[in-house]
């Protein structure tokens, strides 16, 4: 058992992210794993200075980037772009993993989240909220089915 417990505290964070053209939402695990939190939303032409700032601060493990996909399965105008970023994180942090996971479904549960959440409809129209959220929800998946 204290072997375990001392390979868990080893663990880094693990960034989830929600990419988009204009700007991107950002998640993190705390260093258990257990949870992902809001980390924030970035412009995405910032998003690798960003990112290269919270990797030298925190010992992170790898990043999990949301792959849009339409109901079919089939990219969308945005997938390119996506697997276009996947391999310029791949180059710039060459010592963490990088996993896509399918993130259909999770802008319309952030948009649920907020609204039962009491947020107000003006809150709800700020779409850095909404991509916070969504990486969020797009992390806490990944670390359920990991589980």
């Amino acid at each position: 058992m204290k072997r375990r417990i001392e390979s868990f505290a080893r663990m880094g964070r693990v960034i989830g992210i929600d990419f988009g053209l204009k700007r991107t939402g950002l998640a993190v695990t705390d260093p258990a794993r257990i949870i992902a939190s809001a980390l924030g939303t970035v412009e995405s032409r910032q998003l690798m200075d960003h990112l290269r700032q919270y990797v030298a601060g925190e010992a992170v493990d790898g990043f999990v980037v949301g792959l849009p996909v339409n109901l079919d399965g089939t990219p969308t105008d945005i997938t390119a772009n996506v697997h276009l970023f996947v391999q310029a994180l791949k180059e710039v942090f060459p010592g963490q993993w990088v996993e896509t996971v399918d993130e259909r479904f999770t802008s319309a549960l952030a948009q649920r989240t907020m609204q039962s959440s009491g947020i107000g409809k003006k809150a709800r129209r700020d779409k850095g909220v909404v991509d916070r959220i969504s990486a969020t929800i797009l992390l806490q998946g990944w670390l359920e089915r990991r589980r």
